[in-house]
């Protein structure tokens, strides 16, 4: 399971970097066809698809990868089971709150795919489709947040938050 969930980790992160690689082919596209007196449409808008895209892919990963911004100041001041009643109830609030978000997301782009629902740009995109990518993301993200909330339960837990692992490297 944990070979599974970690490859779904970086596949979402791989999307999101495909995704940046797509985002930079707009720009440079937008940019050359201003220079060379053609125009492309919907250039801008598939720009900020794929930004979004990448944005929401590399939630899970990022947070595997203890790269969130985390506020600790609290934690830090607690000690022993009281530290642990805090991480666990930030974990569970967390993946409460992701699960809230993915199930919203993934309805955002039911509902757009139901009702036919497309950009008001040039371009006429059905917004289901950059709104998949939103709905994935976060979904894994729901995912890797349980994850997280499970291995802290079960005393397993290892990847510190990014202020955290300047704080062990100082100690």
């Amino acid at each position: 399971m944990r070979r599974l969930l970690d490859a779904l980790y970086r596949g979402a992160a791989v999307g999101a970097a495909l995704c940046m690689v797509g985002l930079l082919g707009m720009v440079l596209l937008s940019v050359l066809s201003r220079q060379f007196g053609f125009h492309v449409s919907g250039t801008d808008a598939y720009a900020g698809y794929l930004m979004a895209a990448a944005g929401f892919l590399a939630l899970a990963h990022t947070l595997k990868k203890g790269e969130h911004i985390r506020v600790t100041l609290l934690l830090h001041a607690l000690q022993g089971p009281a530290r642990r009643a805090l991480e666990l109830w930030s974990l569970a609030a967390a993946s409460l709150l992701s699960g809230l978000l993915a199930f919203y997301s993934c309805r955002l782009a039911w509902q757009s795919h139901a009702f036919n629902d497309i950009s008001t740009g040039n371009d006429a995109t059905p917004l289901w489709l950059p709104q998949l990518a939103m709905a994935l993301g976060t979904v894994v993200f729901a995912l890797a947040m349980l994850d997280e909330l499970v291995l802290e339960w079960r005393g397993r837990r290892t990847t510190p938050a990014n202020g955290e692992k300047e704080m062990l490297r100082n100690e």
